[in-house]
């Protein structure tokens, strides 16, 4: 799409607004001409009309400049616009000096005082303003409009104005000059904000991708640890048998190979993100996994009833268990046991030879704390047993949390 709307459209947020912002500052040089000159043409001599005009638009033009540079200096595109506001101070001073001395000095007749002190207030308040865009603090902004409202006072003085015209002159100022400069540090206070808003939006993002991509490491990591435990477990054993002329070594690969084959399964399932554990089969698995590598599993559970929220997240605690008694310390005994208690459905895992298995903060098992948070539940892990030679793993759900959420 061409021509302006193209233009416009192709812009982000942030970029028009600070577009509106910009061209916002560039019409202060039409209301300055429409308040301060046009309003005293009808009341000086045409020769003086023409000059007022033409520096009041000078006076626009320079003021939009600063305010451009100043914009750009916000957004850290450029230095600080020194020169840029100090060549707009004083030719504001300037100016309206010149338009109070012409009233004075000048050969314009009488009547012309209140429309050239219009012109000189106007000048003044519009150039005191300014300058705000210019100075990071409020405060400093603010002191610089006083300075501007004191200087039109006290330049008024020995240009002829009595001294009450001269304090009104400088209160006027002050109003002018300040109702300017909050709509400038408003303006620009509103352009960092909508800036920033858009900085936090894209790092939500980010912030979403490398969440989503630790979730998928996770899952990975519980898909392939107990498979690959168990493929190393039985390609051993395979190689024993294998060794001894016995025939039990082909079974034992062709397991290998179904577990192999179930893998790319689930890691299929992963990346297309349709993976649930089944609380009963992982139950099963980790009895026949256990058992295949030596150590008794004894497991005391019966998940029929409960919700399939609790299933599935207990049904992780459960292979994630069985991959940390296959890799870590020298079981021989396993307990698994699953209870309701007191509106609580508590899973616990306990094995002996508890050389570190596990430990309690290793990635595995935050990933499980991760899942068990999303149905309100605890995990529990470390070392027990007066021999301190057992490891338990506790999972806790409430079901009046789950049953809320699913009703």
């Amino acid at each position: 799409m061409t021509g302006p709307r193209g233009w416009w459209r192709r812009k982000s947020t942030p970029a028009k607004v600070e577009t509106y912002t910009r061209w916002s500052f560039h019409f202060f040089v039409v209301a300055e001409v429409f308040g301060v000159a046009l309003p005293a043409v009808g009341h000086v001599p045409p020769w003086l009309a023409g000059w007022l005009v033409a520096l009041v638009v000078g006076h626009g033009v320079v003021m939009a400049v600063a305010a451009s540079h100043a914009l750009d200096w916000t957004r850290g595109r450029r230095p600080r616009p020194v020169r840029a506001m100090a060549a707009l101070a004083v030719l504001s001073f300037v100016l309206a000096a010149g338009a109070l001395a012409t009233h004075r000095y000048g050969p314009v007749g009488n009547g012309t005082g209140t429309a050239l002190g219009t012109v000189y207030g106007g000048l003044l308040s519009w150039g005191g303003g300014m300058q705000a865009l210019g100075i990071r603090t409020r405060r400093r902004a603010f002191a610089i409009v006083a300075g501007f409202a004191c200087g039109a006072g006290l330049v008024a003085l020995p240009l002829g104005a009595p001294w009450p015209l001269a304090l009104v002159t400088a209160l006027m100022v002050l109003m002018g000059a300040g109702f300017i400069a909050l709509t400038c540090v408003f303006s620009v206070w509103l352009l960092n904000c909508v800036y920033e808003l858009d900085e936090a939006r894209e790092t939500r993002t980010r912030l979403a991708v490398a969440e989503e991509r630790l979730r998928f490491g996770r899952d990975l990591h519980d898909v392939l640890g107990r498979n690959l435990s168990v493929i190393s477990l039985k390609s051993e054993l395979a190689v024993q048998l294998a060794r001894r002329g016995r025939p039990a070594a082909v079974e034992q690969m062709i397991e290998v190979q179904r577990i192999a084959q179930e893998s790319q399964r689930e890691v299929r399932a992963v990346v297309r993100g349709y993976r649930e554990a089944d609380l009963r089969a992982e139950l099963a698995g980790a009895q026949g996994v256990l058992a295949a590598a030596g150590i008794a599993c004894e497991v005391r559970a019966e998940p029929a009833g409960l919700p399939a929220e609790v299933q599935s997240a207990l049904g992780w605690v459960v292979r994630e268990a069985a991959t940390n008694v296959l890799r870590h310390g020298d079981a021989v005994r396993c307990e698994v046991r699953l209870r309701v208690l007191e509106g609580h459905v508590v899973l616990t895992v306990e094995n002996d030879g508890a050389t570190a298995p596990g430990g309690s903060g290793g990635s595995g098992l935050a990933g499980l704390r991760e899942r068990l948070a999303a149905v309100d539940g605890t995990l529990e892990s470390g070392i027990v047993g007066t021999g301190r030679d057992r490891f338990r793993l506790m999972a806790r759900v409430p079901l009046a949390a789950v049953e809320g959420v699913t009703s």
